[in-house]
């Protein structure tokens, strides 16, 4: 694992939940969506490679954060509840569409799914452990 590598993973997944943050109060609600999934994306993808020195070469959520609860089984509530794995398949739903559907996202869905990600995502994904350093 290289450390530059991941830090910035991690800078690259903040700067995108900033962005949706950003997007949603310009009205880009589709793009906004987008950024959310990236955030998801690639903050998993850090976890990853700190813990494991690698991360799979996968767009899912739900596989890296399966892959993630093996080493923090807390995660798993992310695919384990059902209401959060609702958000989890819209998250990743926004990737796909993004690049090929024609699908337009409305203000109060993308509020939704940014405040899920800050209320229940990110607590779960970034708080587990010290290896953020």
């Amino acid at each position: 694992m290289s450390f530059e590598e991941a830090e910035l993973l991690k800078r690259r997944a903040n700067a995108f939940l900033r962005n949706a943050s950003r997007l949603i109060e310009e009205g880009e609600y589709d793009l906004a969506a987008f950024s959310l999934e990236q955030y998801c994306q690639l903050i998993l993808k850090y976890r990853l490679l700190v813990l494991e020195g690698s991360y799979p070469r996968t767009h899912s959520l739900r596989r890296l954060i399966r892959m993630l609860g093996r080493h923090d089984s807390r995660v798993l509530e992310l695919v384990e509840n059902i209401q959060n794995l609702h958000y989890i398949a819209r998250l990743e739903e926004a990737y796909i569409a993004s690049r090929y559907l024609p699908l337009v996202y409305e203000e109060k869905e993308v509020r939704d799914l940014y405040n899920f990600v800050v209320r229940v995502f990110k607590p779960l994904v970034e708080g587990g452990g010290n290896d953020e350093g």
